[in-house]
C-alpha cells in the first residue's frame, strides 16, 4: 500500500528539527515534506547534518506561505495538538489515526501537520483539518519534541500498514481541501446573510459544523450538493428580500 501521505510543518524555528523529521520519514517510508513559513533553514549544515540520508527529502521540500495553500490538494489532513479546549475535542490517538488514514493514503493525497515547537498549530489552522490527533503523555510534561512527535505517529503508521494490507477495502475519497473549504466559505456567507450567524463571532458555530463535516468525510459529489444547497438558499433569500422591497 503506498503511503500517499505528506508531512506538513508549520513554522518550523528549528533546522535540527527539520532535518530530524525528513530522517524519521525516510525511516518509515515517507518522502514528501511541506513546510508553512519555515523560520529556520532546512538546507543548512545543521539540518543536513540531522537528515543523514534523507538529504534528498530536505532539497526536494516544497515551501508554502499559508496552511491553506499546502493542504490545497489534499482529500485528508489530520491536526496535530497537545492542547485541549473548546473548539479542540473528538482526538484520535497515532494508532487509530494510523488506522483512519492509511485506508484513504492508498486512493489520494492526504496530510499530518505539525505546529511549532513553542505553540503548536493555531485553532484556525486545526480548522482547516478534517480530524485532531493527539499523543498521550504525562501531565508533568505533556509537550513532545517536534521530530520526536512526528516519529510516534510516522512508526503507528508503519505498524498499521502491515495488518491493513491484508485486509484492504475499497474506501470513500474526501474531496480536496481547497474545494471543501470554499464551500464552507459559501456556507459562512449564506448563514451570516441569514442571521443565523452572529456576524461578529461567525466562526463559533461554524467550527461545530466542520467537526460534522470532518467526520463525515464529505466526497466531491457531496461538496457539490452542498455547494448547490447555499446557491438555492442565496437564491430564495433574495427573491423575498427583493419581493419585500417591491411591496413596501
Amino acid at each position: 500500500m503506498p503511503l500517499n501521505i505528506c508531512i506538513i510543518l508549520v513554522e518550523p524555528q528549528g533546522s535540527l528539527n527539520i532535518g530530524s523529521v525528513c530522517r524519521a520519514m525516510l525511516n518509515f517510508g515517507l518522502n514528501e515534506l511541506r513546510l508553512v513559513n519555515p523560520q529556520a533553514s532546512h538546507l543548512n549544515d545543521e539540518a543536513r547534518r540531522m537528515a543523514v540520508r534523507a538529504t534528498p527529502l530536505l532539497e526536494k521540500a516544497q515551501i508554502y506561505t499559508s496552511l491553506a495553500q499546502a493542504l490545497a490538494d489534499c482529500h485528508f489532513a489530520v491536526g496535530t495538538t497537545r492542547r485541549f479546549g473548546k473548539y479542540r475535542q473528538g482526538f484520535m490517538h497515532p494508532d487509530s489515526a494510523a488506522r483512519h488514514i492509511l485506508p484513504l493514503a492508498a486512493q489520494d493525497k492526504t496530510a499530518l501537520v505539525f505546529g511549532r515547537e513553542d505553540c503548536g498549530l493555531s485553532t484556525e489552522e486545526l480548522d482547516l483539518c478534517q480530524r485532531l490527533l493527539t499523543i498521550p503523555a504525562h501531565a508533568e510534561m505533556p509537550s513532545l519534541n517536534l521530530a520526536q512527535a512526528v516519529t510516534v505517529c510516522l512508526y503507528e503508521l508503519h505498524k498499521a500498514e502491515t495488518s491493513l494490507q491484508k485486509t484492504a477495502k475499497p474506501v470513500r475519497i474526501p474531496a480536496r481541501g481547497d474545494r471543501l473549504e470554499t464551500m464552507i466559505q459559501h456556507m459562512r456567507k449564506t448563514m451570516i446573510d441569514l442571521n443565523f450567524l452572529d456576524p461578529q463571532n461567525p466562526d463559533h458555530i461554524l467550527r461545530a459544523f466542520r467537526q460534522i463535516f470532518g467526520r463525515a468525510q464529505l466526497n466531491e459529489r457531496e461538496v457539490q450538493i452542498m455547494h448547490g444547497l447555499w446557491s438555492q438558499i442565496d437564491w430564495l433569500y433574495k427573491s423575498k428580500s427583493k419581493d419585500k422591497g417591491e411591496s413596501k
